[in-house]
């Protein structure tokens, strides 16, 4: 512990004596003025006593200040794994610049450290940065949205939306304009495939009609179909519709659950929807 110089004790006994000098001093003169009627006093007379009032308060404040302890200096530890520096390190949080840390100070770290801790991004902000603030999407159903991988299926069965993909769907719909499309053998295949999606709550629960629904009854027919629409992304199974539509679009996704290669710079690839947002 660092044993302070006899300057900075004399001047801090010089600083004492002159404090108390001064309360000596203001005592006589409150004792002087109090022994004066009120009634006799003129408003030079009421000044002073205010005065001399706020100086009380002050020198009052100033005499019950603690002074600042004295800063430890860190003291070096040595490699022992005794009971006792066992209970400082319990008792006691060290800084980095080795400063000793009281339990109030402490709580008030952690609720700091706590305000500024990364904020976890929301779906809704995850699918706007991965479609690089897209405003049209459209987007294949078969494989991607549906359950369903051929036309055939949608024959022979009731089509099925993806748990998983709904609410990343409902995402892309409250910021993008959102285009479905998907090739058909039949009219009743267009009519399971827009049960599946009211069934959903796609058109009650996001911003998707059912006019914005496409179908088709060729391959040929969705790729006019994003030709016409122009949009920022299109997300797609088939990777001969994407690398046809890789100079007319700016991104695309290819969605299959088998890694392939990157047939041009703007077309991205990915096992599924929900695990190109980071929802799988």
């Amino acid at each position: 512990m660092a044993v302070p110089s006899s300057s900075s004790s004399s001047s801090k006994d010089e600083l004492i004596q002159l404090i108390k000098r001064l309360g000596t001093f203001l005592a006589l003169r409150m004792s002087n003025l109090f022994s004066i009627s009120f009634q006799k006093l003129d408003p030079r007379s009421v000044g002073a006593i205010a005065g001399l009032a706020v100086a009380i308060v002050f020198t009052y404040r100033l005499m019950r200040s603690p002074a600042a302890p004295p800063r430890r200096q860190p003291k070096r530890q040595t490699p022992s794994t005794s009971s006792s520096s066992i209970s400082t390190q319990s008792n006691a949080t060290l800084t980095p610049s080795g400063v000793c840390l009281p339990s109030e100070d402490l709580r008030a770290q952690n609720v700091v450290d706590e305000f500024f801790q990364p904020v976890k991004p929301t779906l809704g902000q995850i699918v706007r940065q991965k479609l690089s603030e897209g405003r049209k999407v459209t987007c294949r159903l078969l494989g991607v949205i549906l359950e369903e991988s051929s036309p055939e299926e949608l024959q022979v069965k009731e089509a099925t939306v993806k748990s998983a993909v709904l609410d990343v769907l409902l995402e892309i719909t409250k910021f993008c304009d959102l285009y479905l499309m998907e090739r058909v053998i039949d009219d009743e295949s267009e009519k399971n495939v827009l049960m599946a999606l009211e069934n959903a709550g796609i058109f009650t629960s996001g911003g998707l009609v059912k006019d914005k629904v496409l179908f088709c009854s060729t391959e040929n027919g969705r790729t006019s179909f994003v030709r016409q629409l122009e949009p920022d992304w299109h997300i797609d199974t088939n990777p001969e519709i994407l690398s046809q539509l890789a100079r007319f679009i700016k991104y695309q996704l290819h969605v299959s659950p088998v890694r392939s290669e990157r047939t041009a710079a703007n077309v991205f690839s990915s096992p599924s929807l929900e695990h190109f947002f980071g929802c799988a």
